[in-house]
């Protein structure tokens, strides 16, 4: 249950706020007193404060900035009246993670909190992504975890913040050799890779070593925006801008002033979006929803994708101009199945996260569960093994070894293949070899399904998510198929 503590120094608000939220699943508690507030939070952790900016022993200001220094991963809300709208931008510019304006409407609240809480179990996600590892498992064939040196180029001096797993494949190693480039200058970046390989672990850490550190990182999701939504949070809207803008919000723009601003999905924001994307990108100043007033704003922009923006450019999906506007460096992320090598290390800090999460020792791998993992094509890179990890030391007794017995299903079913695919392999030519009996009906099932995926990949010149779309089938059962097939492309 998630603990909210409400400082305010009206008792009808106090009340009102604790039992709304309480009938909503929280744990609420609430003081009228900022020196009193500091000593709960002292005394127990609380993961969001509703705080009011005036209050009769201190200001929302100084609260603020006690309450992040007692624990700085506790949500900050501020209340505040129409007329310190001001003062509380500036302190969601200072820490705060937004603030609401009195009047206040228990709809609006509820939204905000669950908003933030969000926010919250994204960011603890996108730092245990990527845990850096003070030690590596031994390589996979093995299972064993005898402790060897980091391979990481440079990893000491690239990062101390102990969050990242530095690979010591070929591609982790040039990747990482980019960003310690990179990080320093104030280029645009756009970061190209599968989903679930890390693209926002890897422009925070552009982030946190740029000149820019000390100052907001802001990331947005912008598949899940529509045109109408997209231009409310890059850009802010005024009170009164549309019907349901109640109060004057701040865009992602303005909550990134000085820092930088993760734009995740780009390619999916609407052509208008990108228009005026593209004007705030050479002007350096915004316009909110509904104003006519310019701001100025100074940020650094990375963004991702999980296609080629080039190959958007030449569909027709993204503007050229502002494609290029982003391109001052362009970095690869590997999927994991071009980084088995790498499979070690992950491994390693994703247990030692789940055993801190589940307070048990988690044991050791068995050898077969490395085979798997080393055979498997892992659809879902880093994110689909850490979910692995978690479901497979959830279900293993304590000390005991995890087994094949935990994995997901399509793991022990992709792994049960693994020798029929040995005894039909395919050449290049569009035949199956070692076919026996031309009328034995698997065998021509598979024959025929291995035509049509040739094909379909030669149409599309071998982009994976189309022949997916085009094949009716998602991309992992696309992957699954390849292997089986021993189609590589």
């Amino acid at each position: 249950m998630r603990n909210i503590l409400i400082i305010d120094d009206e008792i009808n608000i106090c009340t009102l706020l604790s039992k709304f939220l309480g009938k909503h699943g929280f744990k609420v508690d609430t003081t009228m007193s900022g020196a009193t507030a500091l000593k709960m939070m002292k005394e127990k952790t609380f993961d969001l404060v509703l705080c009011d900016y005036r209050l009769k022993d201190t200001d929302g200001a100084q609260l603020l900035q006690d309450i992040l220094q007692i624990n700085p991963r506790t949500i900050v809300i501020i209340i505040t009246g129409y007329t310190d709208v001001r003062v509380a931008v500036d302190m969601v510019k200072n820490g705060a993670y937004d603030y609401l304006s009195k009047p206040l409407y228990p709809d609006e609240i509820l939204n905000l909190v669950h908003k933030a809480f969000a926010h919250m179990d994204s960011e603890r996600e996108r730092e245990s992504s990527m845990p850096m590892r003070t030690v590596s498992a031994a390589p996979v064939s093995n299972g064993s975890s005898q402790p060897v040196d980091d391979g990481a180029p440079d990893s000491e001096m690239l990062d101390k913040s102990h969050k990242y797993v530095y690979g010591e494949s070929n591609g982790a190693k040039e990747l990482f050799r980019q960003i310690k480039l990179v990080a320093p200058t104030d280029y645009s970046v756009i970061i190209f890779g599968e989903t679930g390989t890390g693209k926002e672990s890897v422009a925070h850490l552009i982030h946190h070593h740029s000149k820019r550190h000390n100052q907001p990182f802001v990331a947005l999701d912008c598949g899940s925006l529509s045109k109408e939504l997209a231009a409310s949070e890059l850009f802010g809207h005024e009170k009164g801008a549309f019907t349901g803008a109640i109060n004057t919000k701040i865009g992602a723009f303005e909550q990134a002033h000085g820092g930088t601003l993760f734009l995740d999905e780009v390619a999916n924001l609407s052509y208008d979006i990108q228009v005026a994307l593209l004007r705030v990108i050479q002007e350096k100043v915004i316009r909110r929803v509904g104003s006519l007033k310019e701001i100025p704003i100074d940020v650094r922009i990375i963004v991702a994708s999980n296609e080629k923006l080039s190959e958007s450019v030449a569909k027709g999906r993204f503007r050229e101009d502002l494609f290029h506007r982003f391109n001052e460096f362009t970095t690869y992320i590997p999927p994991l199945r071009e980084r088995v090598e790498d499979l070690p290390l992950f491994v390693d800090a994703f247990m030692r996260q789940v055993e801190r999460e589940l307070q048990k020792n988690c044991g050791k791998i068995a050898n077969e569960v490395w085979e798997c993992f080393s055979r498997y094509n892992w659809p879902g890179n880093i994110r689909e093994l850490k979910n692995v990890i978690r479901r497979a030391c959830l279900l293993t007794p304590e000390h005991e070894d995890i087994t094949l017995s935990t994995l997901p299903l399509e793991m022990k079913e992709s792994f049960a293949q693994q020798p029929y695919e040995e005894d039909h392999q395919v050449n290049m030519s569009g035949e199956l070899i070692s076919i026996t009996n031309e009328n034995d009906l698997k065998t021509v099932a598979l024959q025929a399904e291995y035509n049509k995926i040739i094909n379909v990949l030669k149409e599309v010149k071998y982009n994976k998510t189309k022949a997916a779309q085009l094949l009716n089938i998602d991309r992992k059962t696309l992957y699954n198929k390849l292997r089986l097939l021993n189609i590589n492309y």
